[in-house]
């Protein structure tokens, strides 16, 4: 019985590659022809902004406590008006660390050409991952939704109510 299942998987495998080899290659000719990611494809990280204009990372941290061989470091700094940045950022990227941001600062982009002969050029600051859109969803502001009063005072966006009496809800 199991010699004919190993029989079996031995020739569907060579099954394959006999159907691949009447057909004809599909070769790109690299550097001129570029390769069209999927949709979805992930390669290279970039830092966005919000449609303000401002940089969306918060230096919350939660991408360095996300990532699992701890290649991120940033410093957080604060604005004279009250938004926290980070002064700066550095990351040697898998991409888990776009998974965790909750502000949508760091995303992938389908730029796939980033590979180098040196290591250390693999290693991008700030500048080098700050881009001047919003990325995959340009209109979400983290400040607006969260109704931190940076952006408004506190309670006053459209989905949000004053506050509460305590003393109000005793029966």
């Amino acid at each position: 019985m199991h010699i004919w299942r190993g029989i079996r998987g031995t020739l569907q495998a060579y099954g394959v590659t006999f159907s691949y080899l009447f057909r004809r290659p599909t070769t790109i000719q690299y550097p001129e022809e570029k390769r069209i990611p999927a949709p979805r494809y992930r390669a290279r990280m970039v830092l966005t902004r919000d449609p303000d204009g401002q940089e969306r990372c918060v230096a919350c941290y939660l991408c360095s406590a996300a990532c699992p061989v701890d290649c991120i470091s940033m410093q957080a700094a604060e604005a004279p008006d009250g938004r926290r940045y980070a002064a700066w950022f550095r990351i040697n990227f898998c991409g888990l660390c776009a998974e965790a941001c909750p502000t949508l600062a760091i995303q992938m982009s389908p730029e796939y050409e980033i590979c180098s002969r040196d290591p250390l050029s693999l290693v991008y600051e700030k500048e080098d991952l700050l881009i001047d859109d919003g990325g995959k969803d340009s209109a979400y502001n983290f400040y607006r939704h969260a109704g931190i009063g940076v952006v408004s005072p506190r309670g006053g966006n459209p989905d949000e109510h004053g506050p509460v009496d305590p003393r109000a809800l005793v029966p």
